[in-house]
């Protein structure tokens, strides 16, 4: 699928029309709610871990594989799925998806079998990996060039509002009705997507036979390899510290503090979301370095005055800042460098580094205890500095190619 396939219908006409000045918002929304419902249902089983081990008769330890397995199938699925759904309409895809989603939660919401549940939660992950796949691009063909990346920002804010709001909302509905229900309720909120992207959402075609190129190639492109790298060793620091947060603050005496960090990072997440989206079109390049700038501030903090509660905070507030934007910078550079093949290629990378995140992270618990977690962060962060500081021509342009 070429960056350049138009939509099809009539509320695709005015965004075709190089004078337009305004973003589509309905069907925008509509994408940031797939957005939201693929990382609910990844996360939300580790809210209510102990609920579902203890209904399924396994260890918590066995029941958090339901994430590791959405989060290895939506990694491996990126790729191949690209290629096998290629010629198939955009619109198709992507409601094929939403509607797994919809049976993946329901058999979650009834099974009793641990084997079932897992195997419901791959397919689901494998659904995942169409969804991502198809929002950048089609948040793209939704606006004119110069708002291009203010189209993906609000197509990715999702991703924050989910973590900042629904996988705590999901946490305190299992709490209250339990997580069977609460499973349902997505289930739910699946179905009501469905009928939003088919009224809201234009068609586009697939790619024909002989325009179909090998996602693989797309690491040739200039630019591709370097935001790829950035991207696997700046979502590998974020998980091994978010994943493991709460053992880094019991570490630290702060455990009864855990909700609220956890709020003020969500809350700094959505600001950097709101920043990144009115200047990514302009200020791509400093927007990505000021962010890791950012996220080696909060790492630096935490490993070194993670004893008080005040430093903590801050860098919560820091590490929010440097994370919120992230995906829609690196999801704009990388399709600006590979078009929608770097896209997929960014979707086995990122969920790869979420996967790795969770085990590295295990393994640094185990050997060097939770004080390891800012010193693995900052190690991972600095070449990611200086790959952004390097790839000037590229990868991180001063000017991006869809804004001259």
């Amino acid at each position: 699928m070429s960056t350049s396939t138009s939509l099809t219908g009539p509320s695709a006409d005015p965004a075709a029309r190089a004078g337009r000045q305004k973003l589509p918002l309905s069907p925008l929304l509509a994408l940031a709610m797939a957005a939201f419902l693929t990382l609910l249902t990844e996360a939300l089983p580790a809210g209510v871990l102990p609920e579902m081990a203890h209904d399924l008769s396994v260890g918590e330890p066995a029941m958090g594989q339901a994430l590791t397995v959405y989060a290895i199938a939506t990694g491996l699925a990126a790729i191949p799925l690209a290629k096998a759904t290629a010629a198939w309409r955009r619109k198709r895809l992507l409601l094929t998806a939403v509607a797994a989603f919809a049976v993946a939660n329901t058999v979650t919401a009834l099974s009793a079998s641990y084997p079932l549940t897992l195997v419901f939660r791959l397919f689901a992950g494998i659904a995942a990996a169409a969804v991502w796949s198809e929002l950048v691009g089609y948040a793209r063909r939704l606006a004119p060039p110069r708002l291009q990346g203010r189209a993906i920002a609000i197509t990715l804010a999702g991703i924050p509002l989910a973590l900042s709001l629904g996988i705590p909302l999901g946490t305190l509905l299992g709490a209250l009705i339990g997580w069977r229900p609460t499973f349902a309720l997505v289930t739910l909120v699946a179905l009501a997507l469905l009928g939003w992207i088919q009224v809201s959402v234009p068609d586009a075609p697939g790619q024909s036979p002989e325009h179909q190129r090998p996602v693989l190639q797309a690491l040739r492109l200039p630019g591709v390899a370097a935001i790829l790298g950035v991207t696997a060793a700046y979502v590998l620091a974020h998980n091994i510290l978010y994943t493991y947060i709460a053992a880094f603050l019991d570490a630290h005496a702060m455990g009864s503090a855990r909700g609220s960090v956890l709020l003020v990072f969500g809350a700094a997440s959505m600001v950097s979301v709101f920043i990144t989206g009115a200047l990514v079109d302009r200020r791509l390049r400093p927007l990505t370095i000021a962010g890791a700038v950012l996220f080696i501030a909060a790492s630096g903090l935490l490993a070194v005055m993670a004893s008080s509660l005040f430093a903590v905070y801050a860098a919560m507030v820091l590490w929010g800042l440097g994370w919120g934007g992230v995906a829609t910078l690196l999801q704009t550079a990388v399709t600006d460098a590979g078009g929608d093949r770097g896209q997929a290629l960014f979707v086995t990378t990122c969920n790869s580094a979420i996967a790795g995140g969770g085990a590295i992270g295990g393994v640094l618990l185990s050997a060097l205890g939770p004080i390891s977690f800012p010193w693995t962060a900052l190690a991972l962060l600095a070449p990611v500095l200086i790959i952004v500081f390097a790839a000037r021509t590229h990868a991180f342009p001063t000017e991006r190619p869809t804004a001259r």
